[in-house]
């Protein structure tokens, strides 16, 4: 992966994260055996960073971190932020400077089955990880993600700003609305203490190694590489659709810029600069790579209510991370759909994620190219 340490410093125009910055970093990461997990575990060790991971351990047999990550570094690094004793514990032994909060509860559906679990691990958690880096005192940057579901939601379409007021009709996007509201119950305390904190709200990842159920793609390519049609039950719902590497690059520059001591806003949007897309528009291009993928979409939804509409407004990522989309949807879903063709074709899982990343280190640099 030497294009993503070998690029050039970043510009005014796009940033990208900075190796000499990473470089043995002692970084926290919580919730690193999950999909975007993985992705963003991979990225900070190809940079050089030392770290270490908190999360439970991967859940389908077929998950990305064993085909990215040794099960060696799983020693040590298996927890539950649930757990304050232990999680107290562990952030004591690494004294880390850079906390990438990721660790979550993170499907909608699954929320309603499990309501108490997912407030327990997305707000307490949360709690139970800020209180023991209050006690350490050695973080000087804190990015906690949250998600674009965080705001109160009319159904209108129009995209999100950060400063809308939060809500959740769900219990996943309520939990993490209270996310935000422990952080910013935190942010005096860490400011006072030099550390920049902040949350990032990342619109819909798409992306080589997802599984998890009740997600459009990993249930998809289940349905698509055993011969089945794959029943759709909300094809007309919008969602700012975007590659996995898209949210993860804000996260690693939003660290960067709070470690520095720079003002920066309590939240980010990371989203497209894009429209959103239907569920059917991206399952129509997905369909497209696959020959003979059949689709049923049901017109009647099924299963408890979700947002029909939602949009987010990634302005101010651009205006003070100079950070916004690199690919757009036709790239990122022939890019997602080409990941799991070819791993179902027999290629290392981990070679894949290589390439994809040459490929958005190229588009960051076509990029700079166009714009000078």
């Amino acid at each position: 992966m030497e294009e993503l340490v070998t690029g050039g410093k970043p510009v005014i125009h796009q940033s990208m994260p900075d190796p000499d910055f990473w470089r043995g970093r002692k970084v926290l990461l919580t919730g690193h055996t999950g999909f975007k997990g993985s992705w963003l575990l991979f990225w900070l060790e190809s940079m050089g960073a030392d770290v270490t991971g908190c999360a439970l351990p991967p859940e389908q047999p077929a998950a990305l971190f064993p085909l990215l990550h040794s099960q060696d570094r799983l020693s040590g690094e298996i927890a539950d932020i649930r757990d304050a004793h232990d999680l107290a514990n562990l952030v004591q032994r690494v004294r880390p400077e850079i906390v990438l909060h990721l660790a979550a509860q993170s499907l909608v559906r699954r929320s309603y089955a499990d309501p108490v679990g997912t407030y327990a691990t997305n707000v307490t958690g949360t709690n139970n990880l800020l209180q023991a880096l209050a006690q350490t005192g050695t973080a000087r940057a804190i990015v906690v993600t949250t998600t674009d579901k965080v705001y109160r939601n009319s159904g209108d379409g129009r995209r999100f700003c950060e400063t809308d007021p939060l809500g959740g009709e769900d219990p996943y996007s309520a939990s993490k609305a209270a996310c935000e509201m422990v952080v910013a119950g935190w942010r005096a305390h860490f400011e006072g203490a030099r550390c920049g904190i902040a949350t990032a709200r990342a619109g819909n990842v798409i992306g080589g190694g997802d599984w998890a159920e009740d997600r459009l793609f990993p249930d998809a390519i289940r349905a698509w590489s055993n011969g089945r049609t794959l029943s759709v039950r909300r094809p007309l719902a919008t969602r700012p659709w975007q590659h996995v590497l898209e949210p993860l690059r804000g996260y690693l520059v939003l660290a960067e810029k709070l470690a520095s001591g720079a003002e920066l806003a309590p939240a980010y949007n990371f989203g497209p600069t894009e429209d959103s897309a239907t569920v059917r528009d991206v399952l129509t291009l997905a369909a497209s790579h696959f020959g003979g993928a059949g689709v049923d979409y049901d017109e009647i939804p099924e299963g408890p209510a979700e947002a029909q509409a939602l949009a987010l407004d990634p302005s101010l990522a651009a205006a003070d991370l100079s950070i916004s989309g690199l690919w757009k949807l036709d790239q990122t879903v022939a890019l997602t759909a080409r990941w799991y063709r070819d791993l179902l074709d027999g290629r290392s899982g981990r070679d894949l994620c290589e390439e994809d990343c040459s490929a958005y280190f190229h588009a960051a640099r076509a990029s700079v190219g166009r714009a000078a």
